[in-house]
């Protein structure tokens, strides 16, 4: 095909299933994304989209492209990430995933690194979905849970992520000291909107508490924390990240269950580069009183 530009722009349409989210991914003006669908489709003389009021899906034969486009983009990025991570200099590209409830631990921590290697470029990526390391998308992953089974992919202990819950004193003063579990229902919560999240802690939490109780509710578990923080309700805190408070309390007793594994993951073309290991080296030596 001789514009692969093209294709790349069609793939991003049928992937985010509209003109604008492929614009946005790609960077480039909405009218371009039109343009360049409108080329292919009067290239190869079929309809490769149908059109609609919420935005655009793949016929047949776009679905037939779409898929040698993804295979050949996914190619791309492995190719992308396995050729950033070699050499014998700390430099270029450092792609750190992890999840968001870690960044205020991961940021001082990456600027240090920084600091001691100026030519490396951090992008520490968050969220909820996993980044595929198999086709480039980050060098080092820290994920909570079971331990991850993808293929070709190292996988190494790194913490426990002790969880606890909390309340700030003015809750506890206006609403008084929950003193059991049965108590919990009497109470106004903070907690995560998803009723799919994975995390032990939330589990807990919607097998504990009333759903109407769960009264200010995100997505974001920075917005969480700083909900508790500011005596919006009770809600889920990591212990290393309210024991410096003085205005948070522990409401009732840690429970081992609401607790998760943290795992380094790396992929096997990536782990022995002397990036990655270097970055490694330093995250264990860094992060050793996270688990106190």
């Amino acid at each position: 095909m001789e514009n692969w530009d093209e294709i790349k722009t069609a793939y991003q349409v049928a992937r985010m299933g509209t003109v604008s989210g492929a614009a946005e991914v790609l960077g480039v003006h909405h009218a371009t994304v039109i343009r360049h669908i409108d080329a292919l489709e009067g290239r190869l003389g079929v309809k490769l989209f149908q059109r609609h009021a919420r935005g655009y899906t793949a016929t047949e034969a776009g679905q037939d492209l779409l898929r040698v486009a993804q295979a050949t983009d996914d190619q791309f990025s492995q190719l992308a990430g396995r050729i950033k991570g070699l050499g014998d200099e700390v430099s270029g590209d450092l792609v750190i995933t992890s999840l968001i409830s870690l960044a205020p631990r991961m940021v001082p921590l990456l600027a240090r690194f920084q600091e001691l290697y100026p030519d490396v470029v951090v992008r520490y990526l968050t969220g909820e979905r996993l980044f595929r390391l198999e086709y480039g998308e980050a060098h080092v992953a820290i994920r909570a849970g079971s331990a991850p089974d993808q293929p070709d992919n190292v996988v190494q202990t790194f913490h426990h992520q002790q969880m606890g819950l909390y309340a700030t004193r003015g809750y506890l003063t206006a609403h008084g000291t929950p003193a059991s579990v049965a108590d919990l229902a009497q109470h106004r919560f903070v907690g995560h909107d998803s009723d799919q999240s994975r995390a032990p802690f939330n589990r807990w939490l919607r097998a504990h508490v009333p759903a109407e109780a769960i009264i200010f509710r995100s997505t974001d578990t920075r917005a969480l924390d700083v909900a508790v923080k500011t005596g919006a309700g009770i809600g889920f805190m990591a212990v290393l990240d309210a024991r410096d408070d003085p205005e948070l309390v522990e409401v009732i007793p840690r429970q081992e269950d609401w607790s998760a594994p943290l795992w380094l993951v790396t992929h096997v073309d990536l782990h022995r580069t002397t990036k990655v290991q270097a970055f490694l080296s330093f995250l264990k030596e860094q992060s050793k009183d996270w688990g106190a």
